[in-house]
């Protein structure tokens, strides 16, 4: 497998935290766009050609986002329509922008954090939004009418700080990772009408230090994690999520490949593959290893099919496939760069 620079797109004068893909880029002859958010306060709204071409595709800043936030960009979500962006802030805001046009004006600023907001992350449906924070605590908004937002309910679960939230790709299931190295999935209980903690994935199976990033499979049945103790850990479900009273089970665990902290961990809706960005400059590719004993139901088996040293000067923050073509990846840095690749190799097909 190999994997090559597309582009590297400058700008940001300062780390780059996180990158997001618009839902829609690729799809009917929409261009791909791409956001990304930064220590310097604001967020860059990259765009490329429509070259068929990977290798000669142009990417261009078309939009700066900024004068909302007085503190650093940490997490930047497209609604899944690609109508809205929202942003989160160390300021303690959440910045909900709309695309008009090609033209992004700031509808709503969403505030109740205590502090440094950390994540934000859209429902499949586009009607729920959730954020998180230093403060420990998880929001969920719900948006209204007009682009207003309410907050409809605070969950205080977690006993340090939340580095994460994301929603289930299919249903209304919030997955929520923390400095105490823990991770609980969140549903919505009816009869008390509000969210309640259905899960949480801490005990000998779990990580160790810091969970960072997690991340879906297309399906929804699988979710990845990565942390601060140097590993992945593979989670399964099976069943219909809502209905069982254990949501995940401990699959497998992917260690011995990260010098330093693994930041972020991104699943491709596309291929399957899962990639890494990580404490040590390096981005890591891992596939699923096919072999009698998984097929038959025995322990699950990832291998490392690419490492790509020097992926950035400094520590990889964020990684993420492009949502329809497989062999896209975006990445940022320590070093203010945002870099577009190709990943080409047989665990593409």
């Amino acid at each position: 497998m190999e994997m090559d620079v597309v582009q590297e797109l400058q700008g940001h004068s300062d780390r780059v935290w996180s990158v997001a893909w618009r839902p829609d880029s690729g799809i009917s002859g929409r261009p791909s766009m791409l956001a990304s958010c930064s220590g310097d306060k604001t967020v860059r709204i990259w765009q490329c050609s429509s070259s068929q071409d990977l290798f000669i595709q142009h990417w261009s800043c078309v939009a700066v986002l900024d004068g909302m936030h007085q503190r650093t960009v940490r997490s930047c979500e497209w609604s899944p329509d690609g109508k809205l962006l929202a942003t989160a802030s160390f300021d303690g805001t959440t910045a909900i922008w709309e695309n008009v046009g090609g033209d992004f004006e700031c509808v709503a600023s969403l505030e109740g954090h205590e502090n440094e907001v950390k994540s934000v992350s859209w429902n499949c449906s586009g009607t729920l939004l959730a954020t998180c924070g230093r403060d420990k605590s998880v929001w969920i908004w719900e948006l209204q009418p007009g682009n207003e937002f309410e907050c409809t309910s605070v969950l205080h679960g977690h006993s340090q700080d939340v580095k994460m939230v994301l929603w289930h790709p299919c249903e209304d299931i919030l997955v929520s990772a923390s400095y105490d190295n823990s991770i609980k999935a969140w549903i919505e209980d009816k009869d008390r009408e509000d969210w309640v903690c259905a899960q949480t994935l801490s005990d000998s199976w779990g990580h160790t230090s810091t969970v960072w990033t997690v991340s879906f499979d297309a399906s929804g049945h699988r979710l990845v994690s990565c942390s601060d103790d140097l590993s992945l850990k593979i989670w399964d479900s099976h069943s219909n999520l809502l209905s069982e009273g254990n949501l995940w089970k401990h699959l497998c665990t992917i260690s011995g490949y990260h010098d330093r902290t693994i930041f972020s961990v991104h699943w491709s809706k596309a291929s399957g593959l899962i990639a890494t960005g990580a404490g040590d400059d390096c981005i890591r590719i891992f596939s699923e290893e096919s072999n009698e004993k998984s097929t038959l139901g025995g322990d699950l088996t990832y291998k490392m099919v690419l490492k790509k040293e020097k992926a950035h000067i400094t520590d990889v923050n964020c990684v993420r496939w492009h949502p329809q073509e497989a062999s896209l990846l975006a990445s940022a840095g320590d070093d203010g760069v945002v870099k577009i690749w190709k990943v080409a190799g047989e665990s593409l097909y």
